[in-house]
């Protein structure tokens, strides 16, 4: 098969290799709900030594520069309750932490949340998080620019290893929420 985005030597769709995944996102992958087919979604495999921005675009593909995601998992802090939530966003933008997130979280602090719960709670690997496998009841903000592009690169779980996804399929998530200006540069 060959991958809607970017130059990698193997792609095949996510469903067909569930053992290539953390145990989340091959659960989801496995009860996928969403409108768009889960054939849809592309896994594809990458060294994790070329996982710097730079070096990745390199040997895949420069165009992937402009459709590729980050997932990071906050913080949101209020009345002695924290509510954990992962944000996807453009890797050519960041996460509007202290605004978008505190406002649509009904915080009174945001932050990063840090490694070993995002790990721990979420059940993969640093630098590998997705927003498709993570726990049920976690709000997941999309910046409304990653629903925008047909396929987005964002990570698989795991530090080897991309999915490539549909842009409409984030909005499609459990518990998602499509956000104009969560990304900002």
């Amino acid at each position: 098969m060959r991958a809607p985005i970017g130059r990698f030597d193997h792609a095949v769709p996510a469903p067909d290799c569930l053992d290539e995944l953390t145990r989340p996102v091959a659960d989801a992958l496995r009860d996928w709900r969403g409108g768009t087919p889960a054939e849809q979604i592309v896994y594809v495999d990458t060294n994790p030594e070329w996982a710097d921005t730079a070096t990745f675009v390199e040997h895949y593909g420069k165009d992937l520069l402009d459709r590729s995601a980050n997932c990071v998992v906050v913080a949101a802090k209020r009345g002695g309750e924290t509510t954990l939530a992962a944000c996807l966003v453009l890797s050519t933008t960041r996460v509007d932490v202290n605004g978008a997130v505190r406002r649509q979280l009904g915080a009174r602090k945001a932050s990063f949340a840090p490694m070993d719960t995002a790990t721990g709670e979420s059940g993969m690997e640093y630098g590998g998080i997705t927003p498709i496998g993570l726990p049920d009841g976690w709000p997941v903000l999309v910046d409304s620019a990653v629903v925008e592009l047909p396929y987005v690169l964002v990570g698989s779980g795991r530090r080897r290893g991309k999915l490539l996804v549909p842009g409409k399929a984030f909005a499609e998530l459990p518990n998602a929420v499509v956000l104009e200006g969560l990304g900002i540069v």
